[in-house]
């Protein structure tokens, strides 16, 4: 049998599956998913990898992870297709030719994926933008989306120089009001398990893909600050900056992609506050986080 029936190749592109109709989408990515699985697992098992291949290798694996999902996969299928990799990696010979093969294709991929400067992952709404540059000495954008607040622009993901970035959303609005507080409100996994999504279609607002307030978290921002130039919303002439804790990036990256997350600005009121809220896809961040990483090493 040829190596690459066995070790099927863990490196393939997802770009295509974007445009393909959802019940394919689900299939192709689910067999990414378990492909880059073996991979991944024999990698660990046989010590085949450097630590950047590894973490390569593991952003794709979370990515095509994410695509089944969108797809339409079921979460317990993707988990069996786990089960099914690891299995299948215990049983592999470390020094057999088929993972060498396999094995070299791997590192050949990833000398194209580690010469990338920026990815940007596609979601249902909103994209996820990664840029990874070690040469930044002022704040920037590393992971970004962007959405609205009402009519104002919003932009929230990882900002920072090389290794420092914190979660932030960074936002101007247009009646020059400054909000003196912003707080992220997202999925508590210990009081829903399971992500609220009534449309798994990926055609519901992200306003519905919310859970409700007895199921959410909230997680205040650390610091309020003058945004730097390089993190301005475009056409903005200043802007606010909220950063969050380093626990709320973990938090946002263990959800699941097809669910959002708001950002709250919380503005003094006659009547106490008054919120604007802006919505944001979870998306790929896991991978685009895992994507950076691979820059750090």
């Amino acid at each position: 049998m040829r190596a690459q029936m066995i070790f099927p190749m863990a490196w393939l592109a997802l770009g295509a599956l974007a445009v393909s109709p959802p019940a394919a989408r689900a299939d192709s990515a689910s067999q990414l998913y378990y492909e880059r699985a073996v991979m991944s697992a024999a990698g660990a098992r046989c010590g085949l990898f450097s630590p950047d291949i590894a973490a390569a290798l593991a952003a794709s694996q979370v990515q095509a992870r994410n695509t089944a999902l969108r797809g339409g996969a079921a979460p317990a299928d993707l988990d069996a297709a786990l089960g099914r990799a690891n299995a299948r990696a215990s049983a592999a010979a470390c020094g057999g030719a088929d993972v060498k093969l396999a094995a070299d294709r791997v590192r050949q991929a990833f000398k194209a994926y580690s010469g990338l400067h920026a990815m940007t992952y596609p979601g249902d709404v909103g994209d996820w933008r990664a840029v990874r540059d070690q040469t930044v000495i002022n704040d920037a954008w590393r992971l970004s989306q962007t959405s609205r607040a009402g009519g104002d622009v919003v932009m929230f993901g990882l900002a920072g120089r090389q290794g420092q970035d914190a979660l932030t959303a960074v936002a101007a609005f247009a009646d020059a009001s400054v909000p003196y507080a912003a707080r992220l409100v997202l999925r508590d996994p210990a009081r829903a398990p399971t992500p609220y999504l009534a449309d798994l279609s990926g055609r519901a607002p992200l306003s519905r893909r919310l859970p409700p307030v007895g199921a959410t978290r909230v997680i205040l921002a650390q610091t309020r600050t003058a945004a730097e130039p390089a993190l301005l919303p475009r056409g903005a002439g200043a802007a606010t900056a909220f950063r969050f804790p380093a626990y709320a990036a973990t938090a946002l990256a263990g959800l699941d992609p097809r669910e959002s997350v708001s950002v709250d600005f919380v503005f003094a009121a006659a009547s106490g506050e008054q919120v604007r809220r802006a919505y944001f896809e979870v998306g790929d961040f896991s991978a685009g986080v895992a994507f950076l990483r691979v820059a750090q090493r």
